[in-house]
Formats: structure tokens, C-alpha cells, sequence
């Protein structure tokens, strides 16, 4: 089996070349004998509408009901729904068939013990499992469970919108659609929705609401309309994008500035996690209104870890993942998260984009991946991190963040592909240039 498909939070590959029905057997029995170990055998299994996703999953099944499994089949949906199956059914642990944002001929697991993503090392001893051929053996079964009414029953209980939004609505052909679209229309929203239906071909974009080459069918669709705001969701509706009532984007770090902000008016003094990649804004909003912001590493599982471990509120990326213990069971859930949006927005009064106006002016880039090989692009971000702890102050918890007062510059590498990651903020769009053009060039020559 291809080791480069075991990443840090999930397996992923190509559907039919790196995951085909035969090793996805052998994936299946060992995900479940590392499961088992770990004391969980009542296990949930969801799949995404990706083409390869029935087989897929069939033979994991397999695989997990001949080491001892027993399945709780909740058939094609959101991962968040398979998190939430996990408290509703009182199981032990859950995998997920999905790839993801990722073009359709891809595919792969994500993986949970209890509520707690399975990542890092215990992704390796997955491989390991199987390179040694050390299976548990044993017989389990499996069963067809409903969950969608009773999260949708669960939310409805937990959100209160004050006044009737209009809210556009693109799911780029994911799962997320088929949930989010009801839950809004019973909320009381007038949704206007494209791309909602299921396909695995995603045919419109691909879904990934953080690019906003993405989200350019829905920025137009809000104007036309004269919307609220637009969502749009990721092809597992974990991650959501956002668009004010002018097709502006809004990032994940202001998304969470509004959570954070909400969440403070109740819980003063609460504790926020989110990372390296975030605008200093963010971090200093908090601060000036009482909360405690820690910067941690980027990465679902590390984040969803280090929340747990701090016992805060809230938790997020830029990449759009949102994590709620405040009101909620503390997974990464983009509708949950839309629905905690349209509730501040509804009792604000205003317009989305004057919600954070009062934030200072920042210029800053998006994620700039730099193309860099899987062998090297720890080793050239630890080169690059020494050369400017020489220089000048830096943050190393997840590569080096180099703070020069005025803004800062982020070099790290990326635990899911080939790519360096950078990011830059600054005070002004002069010194933008400079920052970036400065850290660019240390990197292009460590590079080589």
C-alpha cells in the first residue's frame, strides 16, 4: 500500500490506484484492530457522494466486521454527521469515506476513537497494521441507522435566529446540501441554494469554499438577490466559506473574531484556540475584549486536541473549520457553525459587512503555496526558521511566523501535500510587499 496516502489527520489517495477494493479490505481490518486495542469496537461508518465512495466503503465495512466490528451504518453524509452519530448512538468510535475538497478521482478515511480524531503516529501504526499483517480477528455485524432527523431535531433546539435572513446557500455537489438547506428553511431563512445537489463529479467547482475562485457563482447570486450573505460549504461539510452582502469574502480568523466577540458577552474571560496562519487582529480583538487567545498548529486534529486539552470555547481555522464546545459537542460542524452566523447577524441589526467594520485595516495575502518536494520541505522550513531566529522575533510552533512590529510572515510546511505554505500581514499595502518580497527571497534561496 502506498505509505505517502497515510498523512497526518487522514488517509488519502486515488480512488482505484492508491485505494482499491482489495487493500481497502486490509485498511478496514486495520483501522478496526487499532480500534479495538484502544477499547472501541461499536463503530459508525459514513461516505461521501463520490463516485468510488459505495465500493469503498463496502470493503472497509468488510474489513472491519472480520476483526470484531460491529457497524452502525449511517450511510452517505456530512462527516459532521457521522461526529454527531457518534453521541446520538452512544458508539465508540467512527470512519468516515471521504476525500474531502479534493478532485473526484480522489478518496479516503477519516478516522475517530470516541469523539477524538485518530492522527499522527496512530495513523502510521494504521500502515504498520498492515505491513505486518497483525490483525485481530474476530466476527462483527453491521446495521442501517437514521440520524439525519434527529441532528436536525438537535440543532432546531439549539439556535434561535430573531428575524427572518436571506441567505444564499452552495454545497459544490457535497453532502453538506442535503443537510444544511432544510435546516435553514426550519429555522425560518428564505434560501436560495445552487450546487446543492449530490454529485461526485462536482461539476460547477471544486469544493473548497476558502478559494474564492470557488465562491464566485455564489458572490454573484447575492448580488443579484440582494441576500443577506452566502455559505458555502466544503464536499464533507466541515468547513465553511462565507460571502457579505457584497460578494466580499469573509476569512475564517474573522469569522472567529464574530464567534469570539458573541461567545465573550456570556463567557468573559473564555479561551479561544487558533493558529499560526491567523491576522494579528484577530488575536488582539480578543484580547482587548477579556478572552484568552492561544496560537497553536494548524490542523484539524491539533487544534481539535489542543481545544480539548485547554478547555476552550471555541476553536478554528483559516481553512474554515469551526469547533464549538460553547452550546455544542465541540466537533468541527460548517452548518452548526452557518447557524451560529446567521443568529449574530439576525440580532445585530445590520449588514454583514458591518460587522466588522471596527476592525483596524490590515493588508494581507491568502495562503501562497509554494510548490516544494514531500523529502525536503520540513528540512527547508527548519534552514528557514534558524536563519531568521538569528534576525529576528519569531513564533516556531508550527514553522516560523517572523513578527517585525508592523506585520508579520508565515513560512510552513504543509502536512497533507508537496507545498510550502506562506502567508503575509501588514499595516500598510507598501510594507506588505516588502515583508513578502523579504521572505520570499530567504526562501527561494534556501530552496536552492
Amino acid at each position: 500500500m502506498n505509505p505517502q496516502i497515510f498523512r497526518e489527520y487522514d488517509i488519502r489517495g486515488i480512488a482505484g490506484k492508491d485505494l482499491t477494493e482489495e487493500n481497502v479490505y486490509d485498511l478496514g481490518r486495520a483501522i478496526g484492530t487499532l480500534l479495538i486495542r484502544k477499547g472501541s469496537q461499536k463503530i459508525v461508518l459514513g461516505r461521501d457522494c463520490r463516485l468510488s465512495s459505495p465500493a469503498l466503503s463496502a470493503r472497509a465495512a468488510r474489513g472491519l466486521m472480520d476483526v470484531g466490528c460491529n457497524i452502525l451504518d449511517i450511510g452517505v453524509c456530512p462527516t459532521p454527521l457521522l461526529s454527531f452519530a457518534i453521541h446520538h448512538l452512544k458508539a465508540e468510535g467512527g470512519v468516515m469515506v471521504t476525500a474531502s475538497h479534493n478532485p473526484p478521482e480522489y478518496n479516503g478515511f477519516k478516522i475517530s476513537n470516541g469523539t477524538d480524531s485518530v492522527h499522527g503516529e496512530e495513523i502510521r501504526k494504521i500502515l504498520a497494521i498492515i505491513q505486518n499483517k497483525d490483525f485481530e480477528t474476530g466476527q462483527g455485524a453491521s446495521a442501517d441507522h437514521k440520524v439525519n432527523q434527529a441532528y436536525q431535531d438537535y440543532v432546531l433546539n439549539n439556535i434561535t435566529i430573531s428575524k427572518p435572513l436571506r441567505v444564499g446557500i452552495d454545497a459544490g455537489n457535497g453532502t453538506a446540501g442535503v443537510v444544511a438547506v432544510p435546516l435553514l428553511n426550519a429555522l425560518g431563512c428564505e434560501v436560495h441554494d445552487i450546487y446543492c445537489d449530490m454529485d461526485g463529479n462536482f461539476p460547477n467547482h471544486e469544493p473548497d469554499p476558502t478559494v474564492m475562485d470557488n465562491m464566485v457563482d455564489l458572490a454573484a447570486l447575492v448580488r443579484e438577490k440582494k441576500l443577506d450573505l452566502g455559505i458555502g460549504f466544503d464536499g464533507d461539510g466541515d468547513r465553511l466559506g462565507v460571502v457579505d452582502e457584497t460578494g466580499a469574502m469573509i476569512y475564517g480568523d474573522q469569522l472567529l473574531t464574530l464567534f469570539a466577540r458573541e461567545i465573550l458577552t456570556r463567557k468573559p474571560g473564555a479561551v479561544f484556540i487558533s493558529e499560526v496562519k491567523c491576522s494579528q487582529t484577530m488575536y488582539d480583538d480578543i484580547e482587548k475584549r477579556g478572552g484568552k487567545p492561544i496560537m497553536w498548529k494548524t490542523g484539524h486534529s491539533l487544534i481539535r486536541a489542543k481545544m480539548k486539552e485547554e478547555k476552550a470555547e471555541l476553536a478554528g481555522e483559516m481553512s474554515g473549520h469551526m469547533f464549538f464546545a460553547d452550546r455544542y459537542l465541540g466537533f468541527d460542524d460548517a452548518a452548526y457553525a452557518a447557524c451560529r452566523l446567521l443568529e449574530i447577524l439576525a440580532d445585530s441589526g445590520g449588514k454583514m459587512s458591518d460587522l466588522l467594520a471596527d476592525l483596524p485595516k490590515t493588508y494581507n495575502t491568502p495562503e501562497i503555496r509554494v510548490e516544494c518536494p514531500e523529502e525536503t520541505k520540513f528540512s527547508i522550513v527548519k534552514e528557514v526558521t534558524e536563519y531568521f531566529r538569528s534576525r529576528h522575533k519569531i513564533i516556531d510552533i508550527d514553522g516560523v511566523r517572523v513578527l517585525f512590529g508592523d506585520g508579520w510572515g508565515l513560512v510552513r510546511a504543509s502536512n497533507t501535500q508537496p507545498v510550502l505554505v506562506l502567508r503575509f500581514e501588514a499595516l500598510s499595502r507598501e510594507r506588505l510587499t516588502e515583508i513578502k518580497d523579504y521572505v520570499e527571497s530567504v526562501v527561494a534561496e534556501i530552496r536552492g
